[in-house]
């Protein structure tokens, strides 16, 4: 069978486009620790690489004469939940089960279901297992340990100090290595035991000697992977897609994949690999991969429930620059890096284009889908263009209407106007044309841009291009407008469009809507007040 795109479970070579796994670490720093004795962790967002990483480390160190190496996937100890007996079960005999798939030894799982494996304590059944296993190789043991922070309170607790407890005793009577693998930083778990007690995993696990972050693919990474499917078929790409891709994903391994799959072989027409895939081809593609809410999106969009979570995005979606001390907290923003939703440097923004779009989607889908009597065809000039004017003036008054009750059901209030606005825009474009957002923490405004096919040759033909911009109103009226004029015009220069509107959002409890509301032309560009 033909190679292609993975986009789901480990990478196997036979089948899979791929970036080899030990390119995408720091893999002399790793084989150093590993010489060295290190017991550490390897963390990384979902679906980023993480097991095909380590079994890649497992191949490299078994295909030579120095370690007997094994990944084990204890994500099955979640089921136990509370019950720390059946969880330390699991883990054991998923070890156990590694041991024998990957080294061909079954000593360990025959002892597991021996007298002696049956009567040893869950206590210390996985410091025992592991001591066995070190004890009767001929090789110093290397354990790799996938989901790690999938476990749950006492559960967890148990397996790091078990691992604390053995610690000493390697290389003889323990693993000479390991490698705590899962989503976070150990520092960053945050352990309920059963009594309540909240403990963290660094405080378990003390005896970690580095945290070592996966990184996504480079722009270099993503063009080798994405060709191999052109070395293999002689289907090309067109070359402006490369930048796009950088930008929708910014490596992120999941999505680069999901991309290529969607246009190469969701795309039925496609899979005729005499066919060019377009520029246009690869955007029609990308509105239907974040249509599909897909698994690893929808896990992504799950977390934005979280009080953590939600404490960062909304301060980046609702551009709120003058409290932004107030309400960040430092672990928040490191969890949220951690989940891959954000990145803090140079400044604090949504990691890739994809997720900027994902994430108002999510948040006001149901907005979306349930505000009454607004339909596409009213804001149509009879050349198919969008009337731009009275499109945001008929937001303009849903808006005063509606602003208070509306933005009450958003979890996210703070980035209600924001939202609200995103919301109806989605409602008339969607079907029709596209919407592109940009924010990032403490720009102190929202880009929106939107392309609109003019004809019917739809996206492959003259598109109409629009940007509207929203403010928070903290300050001066003037000096917002006045700035605000200036970054609209800046940003339809880099798109280049044609058509600007300014929103000035006023969230003054004093003031009445007569006050707020407002629409003028101004140095060519549309200026209201919501």
């Amino acid at each position: 069978m033909p190679k292609f795109f993975n986009t789901a479970g480990p990478t196997i070579k036979a089948d899979h486009y791929h970036i080899d796994p030990l390119l995408r670490v720091d893999w002399e720093e790793i084989a150093s620790l590993i010489a060295q004795k290190r017991y550490f962790i390897l963390h990384a967002p979902r679906q980023t690489g993480k097991t095909s990483t380590l079994i890649g480390i497992m191949e490299e160190l078994n295909a030579g004469d120095t370690y007997a190496c094994v990944y084990a996937n204890i994500e099955a100890a979640q089921a136990a939940r509370g019950d720390v007996n059946e969880g330390v079960e699991a883990i054991a005999m998923a070890i156990a089960e590694s041991i024998e798939l990957y080294l061909r030894d079954d000593s360990l799982k025959k002892w597991y279901y021996s007298e002696d494996g049956k009567n040893t304590s869950p206590k210390n059944k996985i410091a025992t297992l592991l001591k066995l296993w070190a004890q009767t190789t001929n090789k110093p043991t290397v354990l790799l340990l996938d989901e790690v922070d999938a476990l749950i309170g006492d559960t967890l607790i148990s397996l790091l100090r078990q691992i604390r407890a053995g610690y000493a005793q390697r290389p003889d009577a323990f693993p000479h290595a390991l490698i705590l693998c899962g989503v976070r930083d150990i520092k960053d778990y945050r352990i309920h035991t059963k009594d309540h007690e909240i403990i963290t995993g660094g405080s378990a696990f003390n005896i970690k000697a580095e945290s070592i972050r996966m990184g996504n693919f480079t722009y270099q990474d993503c063009k080798t992977l994405w060709l191999q499917h052109t070395q293999a078929t002689g289907q090309t790409f067109d070359e402006k897609i490369w930048d796009k891709l950088w930008s929708d994903t910014q490596g992120q391994p999941w999505l680069v994949n999901a991309l290529a799959h969607q246009l190469t072989w969701k795309n039925r027409e496609l899979r005729d690999r005499s066919l060019h895939i377009s520029y246009a081809h690869y955007m029609i593609a990308r509105e239907e991969l974040i249509q599909s809410r897909a698994t690893h999106l929808d896990q992504l969009t799950d977390k934005l429930r979280e009080e953590r979570v939600y404490n960062v995005i909304s301060s980046i979606i609702g551009n709120s620059e003058f409290e932004i001390t107030k309400t960040l907290k430092p672990d928040d923003q490191l969890y949220v890096e951690d989940l891959g939703l954000i990145v803090s440097k140079p400044n604090v923004h949504i990691s890739n284009d994809i997720y900027k779009e994902i994430i108002p989607r999510e948040l006001t889908w149901l907005t979306q889908t349930n505000i009454p009597n607004q339909e596409q065809a009213w804001y149509l000039n009879e050349d198919n263009s969008l009337n731009t004017k009275k499109l945001l003036l008929a937001f303009q008054a849903f808006f005063r209407k509606n602003a208070d009750s509306w933005i009450e059901r958003f979890q996210y209030k703070e980035a209600g106007p924001q939202l609200l606005l995103q919301a109806f825009l989605q409602r008339i474009i969607n079907g029709g044309g596209r919407i592109h957002r940009e924010y990032a923490l403490g720009r102190g405004r929202t880009d929106i841009f939107i392309e609109w096919p003019t004809t019917e040759q739809g996206f492959f033909g003259p598109m109409q291009h629009i940007v509207i911009e929203t403010k928070i109103l903290y300050a001066n009226l003037e000096e917002t407008t006045q700035k605000g004029i200036e970054q609209t015009k800046e940003y339809m220069s880099k798109v280049e469009a044609s058509e600007g509107v300014l929103i000035i959002f006023d969230r003054s409890s004093t003031k009445s809507w007569d006050e707020k509301i407002s629409h003028k032309e101004q140095d060519g560009l549309l200026v209201m007040g919501c």
